[in-house]
């Protein structure tokens, strides 16, 4: 017998159809992470407080970090947690806290490109988008490591380790210029 044919409940459930479930399992994990980027550039670009707007950004940039993995960089998509979530994103909050309050202002007069002009480029640099994904052929790379923990750990401290201590030198200076600004006060 065929092991691809083989089943614990003959006529049910076939190794070939389990593989099919995986294909689909692993396309729906993919647009769960495209989701979690677009709503979250969405959030960020689109919420009217600055704290949500930052935890809009930190989605977006968590949902690009699992699209790197996804594509076999764990590397890659580590960095992308410790740089942008991990800094960026803290930076930005501490800059909100930081900052003095202001009165509601009003926005002034819309730009060219809101409403339908805007609407049309957005479309068209979509379409142009997807129309060169699709005609593109993509090479497939194996993976090299299959994203070991450990792996990534010896890299980080040997190989790229001075990318960890520039990481490191950006978290420092953001909490010694938090803590600066925090002693002075607003006022200053």
């Amino acid at each position: 017998m065929n092991p691809a044919e083989w089943s614990w409940l003959p006529g049910v459930l076939t190794a070939n159809d389990l593989s099919g479930y995986a294909d689909t399992a692993v396309g729906i994990i993919f647009l769960i992470m495209v989701a979690t980027t677009v709503i979250g550039g969405i959030i960020a670009c689109s919420a009217e407080r600055l704290v949500r707007a930052v935890a809009g950004l930190a989605a977006c940039f968590i949902g690009v970090a699992a699209i790197y993995y996804y594509l076999n960089s764990p590397f890659v998509a580590i960095m992308q947690m410790l740089i942008y979530v991990g800094a960026v994103c803290i930076v930005i909050a501490f800059a909100i806290m930081l900052a003095t309050p202001e009165d509601n202002k009003k926005p002034g007069p819309p730009g060219p490109l809101s409403g339908p002009l805007g609407l049309i480029t957005a479309a068209l640099a979509t379409f142009g988008m997807i129309g060169l994904a699709l005609n593109t052929m993509f090479k497939v790379h194996p993976k090299i490591n299959m994203g070991a923990v450990k792996t990534i750990g010896v890299e980080l401290l040997t190989t790229h380790s001075m990318v960890f201590e520039l990481i490191s030198m950006v978290l420092l200076i953001a909490i010694i210029g938090s803590l600066v600004i925090g002693r002075h006060g607003r006022s200053k």
